[in-house]
């Protein structure tokens, strides 16, 4: 509120009385030549149902003053009820090509349709609505060998997605849908080390965030229109020297609104810093008595990031520290891990404008397993 100490508060009694979801997924892969084209091939089906009862009670609630609370007020009157069954079908079907046209000429080529019928019915008002669509998603890349040790590639694909639920006016959300570009390069700078860097540009539209309209109870989400992400990845993987492996990698995000009825044009997106970066290396003791012993040290890092999506605030970045101390021999395995060394305070991720979740303190954890 404008006092900047009053916050206003909502009651919500939320139920699933039922979710079940079945899954079939299957594929069938075949490889064959054309002359002196070879070709795999991939066909696939996959097939989805998700049934969902959902109870809610929505309250309004009594006015809290952050800096002098006072706590166990009682709820107020009901401002909404929610009483209804999603029914969601999913059917997809696919099929890509894996073309070698030469030594070091890759080309991919796929496309997948899908389709949906969702049907929603509010036992509160007796009012049924259904929604269905269907969609054409392609596939396309290409690989490239100048030399042996380096890859070029490039790819382009879209993606369809049914949204489950409904808004706050019962109107049933439309499916997501996303465009992605990407093009990067692999070098293998060695037998066992390699690296690899990427660029790419997401499209992604059709998205849910909380809905923080005023006069919405809580737990309701609304379709924001679309993002756009952009951004670079580099990692390094193998080994470095025998028994001495490193992992290393920094990505780039650039995670943008960019149609919004509510929210203003190029607002960053809660949660997602700019910039991270992570390594871990671990060395193993390759002979004598000790032999399998190994030990591991990691430091991940995690920039500045928008609290909400008006940027009203921002999560400091973090930097954390893991250890680990393992086994192998045979087959035993034994391990303990060390997560958070230094009992670093960070905050991990926000939940609007007036939540945020702290990052777990420093943690041990060991493990112990035989395999047969």
């Amino acid at each position: 509120m404008p006092d900047n100490r009053t916050v206003t508060r909502g009651f919500t009694e939320r139920s699933e009385l039922l979710y079940s979801e079945y899954n079939l997924i299957t594929d069938v892969i075949g490889k064959f030549s054309t002359g002196s084209i070879e070709h795999q091939l991939l066909f696939g089906v996959d097939l989805r149902r998700l049934d969902t009862d959902t109870i809610s009670i929505n309250r309004a609630g009594t006015p809290i003053d952050v800096f002098n609370p006072v706590y166990g007020q009682p709820p107020g009157a009901i401002t909404s009820r929610t009483d209804s069954n999603t029914l969601t079908d999913q059917f997809g079907i696919y099929i890509q090509d894996q073309v070698t046209i030469t030594e070091n000429l890759k080309l991919l080529l796929g496309v997948r349709f899908d389709t949906f019928k969702q049907d929603n019915q509010n036992r509160l008002t007796n009012i049924e609505a259904s929604q269905s669509g269907d969609s054409f998603s392609p596939r396309v890349g290409i690989v490239y060998q100048p030399i042996p040790p380096i890859s070029l590639y490039a790819s382009y694909s879209q993606s369809f997605n049914p949204v489950i639920g409904t808004a706050f006016d019962g109107s049933t959300f439309q499916p997501e849908q996303g465009k992605q570009y990407e093009i990067g390069v692999k070098a293998d700078l060695s037998n066992r080390l390699s690296a690899t860097l990427a660029l790419y540009d997401l499209t992604r539209s059709n998205l849910l965030t909380t809905d923080t309209r005023p006069g919405v109870p809580l737990g309701f989400s609304i379709q924001t229109g679309e993002q756009q992400s952009q951004g670079i990845e580099l990692n390094i993987a193998g080994e470095i020297l025998p028994g001495w492996n490193v992992f290393a990698g920094y990505a780039y995000t650039d995670l943008r609104v960019t149609k919004d009825n509510l929210l203003p044009i190029g607002s960053s997106l809660n949660g997602v810093a700019k910039n991270a970066a992570s390594l871990w290396t671990t060395y193993e003791i390759q002979k004598g008595n000790l032999q399998g012993l190994g030990f591991g040290l990691g430091l991940f890092y995690v920039g500045e990031r928008s609290g909400f999506l008006d940027n009203t605030y921002q999560l400091p970045g973090y930097l954390t520290t893991d250890a680990a101390i393992y086994y192998k021999r045979d087959r035993l395995r034994a391990a303990l891990n060390f997560r958070n060394l230094f009992n670093v305070d960070y905050f991990e991720n926000s939940f609007g404008r007036l939540r945020v979740s702290y990052g777990a303190p420093f943690t041990v954890q060991g493990t112990i397993s035989w395999e047969f």
